[in-house]
């Protein structure tokens, strides 16, 4: 089994209940599963929110359309995972996903998953270089290396989850996707900017067909060219 687990917050920093904000009427949070519940490959998916009064909220969206939810330690992110996988397991590999991300593109993640099945990796990521657009993230995962993580990962590392594998390489099995040429586009949702953005391109590309792809996000940027978000360049520990 496969299992993605999406983690979702209310208490984002930057732009408060994003996760929750209407994109033609559905959460933001739905369009995401939406589109990833046309991978080919993903047999399970479960939002891993916090147990905090605030995401109470996505737990009851979940609830309402049908999706598996996980309560967990809002800062030790860490351990939410490790939760997940133990109430919606066994699953040998297992997908990090961020609720950020309503762009998601379910190809790349069946090419992450293939990838990942192919090489024998402890762990699969297609952002640490950012050549595919900031928004397209995805991370395959051995479910047992995480647990060796668990074990070891202190402070930070446990907020970022997967921060203790790629800073060590020399430890784990890794792969990486990348794209050449790189596509150094913004399509994740940090700031209300990144929220029109993406609002824009459901409301030119959804009517038409609700399984866009990224090739035609690609096509619908090089028609509104002022319209595009670029990504910063990533530094030597992006990930």
């Amino acid at each position: 089994m496969v299992l993605a687990i999406l983690q979702a917050r209310m208490s984002s920093t930057r732009l408060p209940g994003k996760v929750l904000r209407p994109i033609l009427g559905e959460p933001m949070l739905g369009r995401q599963i939406e589109r990833l519940r046309r991978s080919r490959h993903l047999t399970r998916l479960v939002v891993a929110t916090s147990t905090g009064a605030q995401d109470a909220a996505i737990a009851a969206y979940c609830a309402e359309i049908g999706v598996d939810c996980f309560r967990g330690d809002l800062d030790d992110v860490l351990s939410r995972y490790l939760g997940a996988l133990h109430a919606y397991g066994p699953a040998e590999s297992f997908l990090r996903l961020t609720a950020d991300c309503p762009l998601a593109d379910p190809a790349l993640i069946d090419e992450a998953i293939a990838a990942h099945r192919r090489t024998g990796a402890d762990y699969t990521h297609v952002q640490q270089r950012w050549t595919y657009p900031k928004g397209l993230d995805v991370e395959v995962c051995q479910t047992e290396t995480l647990r060796r993580v668990g074990r070891e990962a202190t402070g930070s590392d446990r907020e970022h989850v997967t921060a203790f594998i790629y800073a060590r390489p020399d430890r784990f099995r890794i792969t990486a996707l990348n794209r050449d040429p790189p596509l150094r586009y913004r399509w994740t949702v940090d700031t209300l900017e990144d929220f029109a953005f993406v609002t824009a391109v459901y409301q030119d590309l959804y009517p038409a067909d609700p399984a866009f792809t990224t090739d035609d996000i690609l096509a619908w940027q090089r028609r509104n060219p002022h319209k595009v978000l670029v990504s910063a360049p990533p530094t030597a520990t992006a990930a």
